[in-house]
């Protein structure tokens, strides 16, 4: 028969191995989906945004390139950052920074469902999430996503969903 102390001390190991198995199960379940997870989002050479620094759009209020030297990896997905201080903001609460629709352009996502290019330097952020554009010499893309943002966005959201297996 245990005792109080004696029961406690039975029921630690178990309560060790069980917490020590959730965590594990909860490792291989982002291990199986950060492969899926990088197909679909738009990356350069393994790496998200260009090299652009994801929290810089929030911090500083424009596009600021990133450094390989304050890289790190989220859910299969490399971002780099223009400072140590941005990595670690960005490790606080990856989700928060992280582009919407994979780092594809907004506007061709609602508008389309495609996945195309973007330039980092393009972008707006609306409702705390980052959205990136496609912009070249004779068409920009945000001008139009600014006319039709609520429609588009709803679309966007619904494409997304589906290309990303949500």
């Amino acid at each position: 028969m245990y005792t109080s102390g004696n029961y406690r001390t039975a029921i630690r190991p178990i309560w060790l191995i069980g917490n020590l198995l959730v965590i594990l199960s909860l490792s291989a379940a982002q291990a199986q989906t950060d492969p899926v997870r990088a197909k679909q989002f738009n990356l350069e050479k393994g790496v998200a945004i260009q090299g652009y620094d994801p929290v810089g759009y929030f911090v500083n209020h424009k596009a600021i390139k990133g450094s390989s030297q304050f890289a790190t990896t989220y859910k299969g997905i490399t971002y780099q950052f223009a400072s140590a201080a941005n990595r670690d903001l960005f490790l606080k609460n990856p989700s928060a920074y992280e582009p919407s629709y994979g780092g594809w352009c907004a506007y061709a996502m609602g508008a389309t469902g495609e996945k195309v290019e973007i330039d980092p330097e393009t972008f707006e952020i609306r409702d705390g999430k980052l959205n990136l554009f496609y912009h070249t010499l004779f068409n920009n893309t945000l001008p139009k996503w600014q006319k039709d943002e609520p429609n588009l966005q709803r679309k966007a959201d619904q494409n997304w969903a589906k290309i990303a297996g949500k």
